[in-house]
């Protein structure tokens, strides 16, 4: 791969100037150019369904006139309270093309904060997956006095609060028959700066933050991925990444802008088995995924040994070598040139088939990957291309590109989004997919947005010569030991999860302390799994956390991170959790995201002992 510069990439600025008004009018115009082509495909009984964009066009305009009938007007929010599925793809649609704003809400998300967020958002309108979701509501109806009605879509209507989707559809189709530009009128009303979303943050500390984010940071998102040439109409994405967050949020106006298919299905545990079945060309995920993946793999040929593995050994250090090569930008050898034509034969071909064979990229984001995990699946042949954004940037900011990526970084800004690194370090953001700020939080946004428009990330990084980006931790994560000595926590869980099969999450703790200690969460699966094979086959979760040998498993990855760690930053003493750190704790944000202070008030007397 040659070396490139940012300053030297070839961008189309047409399409991120002439692009569409509003996320309502690309998905109009996407209907109209490719109305038979294959637009989404979904789980339908043991199969899959599959519909047009024409299709997706007559449901989406029905349910977007249900919505006027229920008396939405412009930018009134509407939430969606449902896992990724193809109806909420339906109800996020028509919220736009009725001129409205959604509002997301994680599946997980507990009663009291799915109460708060529909409250604070002022939704009129919930979509409901089912009444799993509807009783979180009915629970907290009292505080919930602006919502007149409630969409459920699996399951049947009350009669008086809660109709079903298909209700909604019959009603907007009766209003199409008596007015039939009734939501065509909305779509060209739409103005670019008027509301397309209120996200709310995942809430590390205290209650989220309804992110105003306007149609145009959406359609800027869209053009600039097409600007770059990244993708085509040809490629096939899987989506299964949670829509309520802003990385899987951006995933469905990709598909309106470049016009490619997308298979939906939000079953997490379905991901490897779908992978084989759709042969995507391109997914994203957050590192978890990949992390789980490449110790998967490394555990199942360590497990088969013999000849098997010392094949495997070999090829992964001749794509190792491959791989750096590409990286440093040389041509590797002779020599090792046909090394990988038989190690891709003996092994990668089979590793590649594994997620379907025709990936040309996967994406990662919403927290930093193991450069040596990205490196060991660029050694197989398969690329994961590392991006960065925030749900107040329109979910992403820089992308590495198939044609020039560097492991470790984020990549490239994309084009029209500026950065400048501060005197302390912290990345700010400029450009059209910025947020407008936080919904009733005027201190909020204040604090984040600067009034010549830039945006504090609380993200520390820096760029190098060639215009890469490369985060390093949490502005607010990052501590200083005793010995005055700066450590970033999330760095050295980004490496301790690439070696570590058996762990979860690690909560690295040393602030004001003459050492680092740490707090291991184990993976339920993969330490289950692990106890079977040594002897303690149906012990509970708590009891294999508290046996010496798990602590002797886990030692031994403490040992290996140590080693690529500078002294002030290595782990002194540790100790394995006895439960599985949770989003139904507290621990995990619904987005995954490891709520840092809160783990370490709740196990403060676990890191005192360890000082102790």
């Amino acid at each position: 791969m040659a070396a490139l510069r940012a300053v030297d990439e070839t961008v189309d600025f047409a399409k991120i100037d002439d692009r569409a008004p509003s996320v309502a009018r690309l998905f109009v115009d996407r209907v109209a150019a490719t109305p038979e082509a294959e637009a989404f495909r979904y789980p339908q009984g043991d199969g899959w369904g599959s519909t047009t964009w024409q299709q997706v066009g007559d449901r989406v305009t029905a349910l977007a006139a249900g919505l006027i009938t229920l008396g939405i007007e412009p930018e009134d929010p509407v939430a969606i309270a449902s896992s990724t599925r193809y109806e909420w793809v339906l109800a996020d649609f028509a919220i736009m093309c009725a001129g409205a704003a959604t509002t997301t809400i994680y599946p997980t998300t507990n009663a009291p904060d799915v109460a708060f967020i529909v409250a604070n958002s002022g939704s009129a309108v919930v979509v409901a997956e089912d009444w799993t979701q509807v009783d979180k509501l009915v629970a907290h109806r009292a505080d919930l006095p602006d919502v007149r009605t409630v969409v459920v879509v699996d399951g049947e209507g009350d009669g008086d609060w809660v109709v079903t989707l298909a209700d909604l559809e019959t009603r907007g189709r009766a209003l199409l028959a008596d007015s039939p530009s009734v939501v065509a009128d909305r779509v060209d009303a739409i103005r670019p700066e008027q509301l397309a979303s209120i996200m709310y943050t995942s809430g590390t500390t205290g209650k989220p933050k309804g992110v105003l984010l306007p149609h145009s940071g959406w359609t800027y998102t869209a053009a600039a991925v097409d600007a770059v040439n990244i993708l085509g109409p040809d490629d096939l994405n899987f989506l299964w990444l949670p829509l309520s967050h802003a990385f899987g949020k951006v995933m469905l106006a990709l598909p309106l802008q470049i016009g490619f298919t997308t298979v939906i299905d939000g079953r997490v545990e379905k991901i490897v088995e779908n992978l084989a079945v759709v042969r995507p060309t391109f997914m994203g995920a957050a590192p978890r995924i990949f992390e789980k993946a490449h110790a998967r793999i490394e555990a199942m040929v360590a497990e088969e040994g013999g000849a098997k593995k010392r094949i495997f050994d070999w090829a992964v250090g001749v794509g190792l070598r491959v791989s750096q090569a590409r990286q440093e930008g040389r041509t590797p050898s002779v020599l090792d040139r046909l090394r990988y034509r038989i190690a891709d034969r003996l092994v990668f071909s089979t590793v590649k088939e594994r997620f379907g064979g025709r990936l040309r990229f996967f994406v990662s984001a919403a927290a930093p990957l193991d450069r040596a995990v990205a490196q060991w699946f660029d050694a197989a042949g398969i690329v994961i291309l590392e991006g960065y954004g925030l749900t107040e940037t329109s979910a992403a900011s820089f992308i590495n590109r198939p044609y020039a990526y560097r492991l470790g970084t984020v990549g490239w800004p994309f084009p029209g989004t500026e950065v400048q690194i501060a005197e302390d370090g912290e990345v700010l953001l400029r450009g059209p997919g910025v947020m407008d700020g936080y919904h009733e939080r005027p201190e909020a946004t204040a604090e984040a947005l600067e009034p010549d428009g830039w945006f504090h990330t609380g993200d520390i990084g820096d760029i190098d010569a060639d215009g890469f980006l490369r985060i390093t931790d949490r502005k607010k994560d990052l501590f200083k030991t005793s010995q005055g000595k700066y450590v970033a926590p999330s760095a050295i869980s980004a490496t301790f999860k690439g070696i570590c099969p058996y762990a979860g999450e690690i909560v690295v703790y040393g602030e004001s302390r003459p050492y680092c200690v740490a707090l291991v969460g184990l993976d339920a699966e993969a330490i289950t799994d692990w106890a079977a094979k040594n002897g303690m086959a149906g012990r509970e979760f708590g009891d294999i956390a508290r046996d010496e040998r798990t602590h002797a498993l886990i030692a031994d990855c403490i040992d290996r991170l140590n080693d690529r760690l500078n002294r002030w930053e290595q782990i002194k003493r540790f100790a394995v959790l006895d439960r599985e750190l949770s989003i139904e704790a507290g621990d995990l944000t619904p987005s995954m995201k490891l709520r840092r202070k809160l783990v370490v008030d709740n196990f403060a007397d676990r890191i005192e002992q360890l000082y102790a």
